[in-house]
């Protein structure tokens, strides 16, 4: 299949399969847009099935990431990488050594960082042969992973989402059910737990389900039930497409207000979601909190306080988004997308003048 002619394929600037036979690499790297400026978009690694649904996954999400950093007012266009192996491969270094070399070729046009397969010090590693790493273990103190951001991120759109739903930020009396308990969803289940919220939570991971369980009072369920719970809100931070013709009927929470990508399985599952009344934070905008938090890092030297701030305006950019989208009776999908549009074609015109 052309990649020109792929189903997913939309207006990329760029697509580049590298390859590295004396280690086995095999990944591809998707520029989506640069208007803004310079792509940034992590890099994943996981074992696909085929060649065909990496390309999928990577042109996917270097749109999305696009979107997500031109609503979320960063000089940053969008792109994504992925590296086509098992995570756990023995030779995970020597991958990643051999991989950054064609990122640096790239001079800075796309920038990369942490994903699913690659952590804090996976991108120590990267940086070793390029100049283009962000969300280093070695850019933070000890011990604190740059995906706390995106977590921190999700704290905050939960709560624009509770303001817009029940005009209060409090989450005492509300039932969260995450589906995902990684990283991102651990450190998520930590901060509405402490916030007082009630959780309900599912992974295919058990240990990760019972440490939550025992550490934050969470019931459990099954991965193939938790987006049905009976909840308030409901927060996918797992893989994509978790809302498609099987689940929407089955969703019973006021809200969808999750860290996981690409969570509508089309597009036309948003306007379904406005129609069943369940106010949806799109998935770009929520997740956008680790690109706001360690993003910034590739224009400017904030501290953490810094990044940490520039996080927290996630709550403003969320509600004002729920309004506009409650105001104009359209869904916020719909309306989301509309906005890094416009964004990214402004900065266009401009920069062809």
């Amino acid at each position: 299949m052309s990649v020109f002619n792929h189903k997913d394929f939309n207006d990329h600037e760029q697509v580049i399969y590298c390859h590295d036979a004396s280690v086995g690499l095999h990944a591809i790297i998707a520029i989506h847009n640069t208007a803004l400026g310079p792509a940034a978009g992590g890099c994943r690694m996981y074992p696909y099935e085929t060649y065909d649904d990496a390309l999928t996954d990577v042109l996917r999400l270097s749109e999305g990431m696009s979107y997500k950093n031109a609503i979320a007012g960063l000089p940053l266009g969008g792109g994504k990488c992925v590296i086509i192996t098992d995570p756990n491969t023995p030779n995970k270094k020597q991958l990643l050594r051999a991989f950054s070399k064609h990122v640096q070729h790239l001079n800075g046009r796309y920038w990369t960082a942490i994903d699913v397969g690659v952590g804090p010090e996976d991108a120590d590693v990267l940086a070793e042969n390029c100049d283009f790493i962000f969300a280093r273990a070695s850019q933070y103190p000890t011990g604190f992973n740059p995906s706390l951001f995106t977590a921190f991120g999700g704290f905050t759109g939960i709560r624009a989402a509770a303001m817009h739903l029940w005009n209060s930020t409090d989450l005492s009396q509300k039932k969260v059910a995450i589906q995902g308990l990684g990283a991102t969803g651990r450190e998520l289940s930590r901060l509405l737990h402490e916030a007082g919220a009630q959780l309900v939570v599912a992974d295919v991971n058990q240990e990760a389900v019972d440490f939550v369980v025992k550490a934050y009072g969470a019931t459990a369920v099954s991965p193939k039930e938790i987006h049905a719970a009976e909840v308030d809100i409901f927060a996918p931070c797992a893989m994509g497409a978790i809302i498609n013709d099987a689940t929407i009927n089955e969703i019973k929470a006021k809200a969808i207000s999750g860290l996981a990508n690409n969570q509508l399985a089309t597009a036309a599952h948003g306007k379904q979601l406005m129609e069943l009344g369940i106010t949806y934070v799109p998935d770009y905008v929520i997740n956008a909190g680790g690109m706001m938090g360690a993003g910034s890092r590739i224009f400017s030297k904030p501290t953490m306080e810094d990044s940490k701030e520039r996080v927290s305006g996630l709550y403003d950019i969320i509600l004002n988004l729920l309004k506009k989208a409650k105001n104009e009776k359209r869904p916020t999908s719909e309306v989301a997308d509309e906005i890094a549009k416009d964004r990214m074609n402004h900065a266009k015109t401009n920069t062809n003048k």
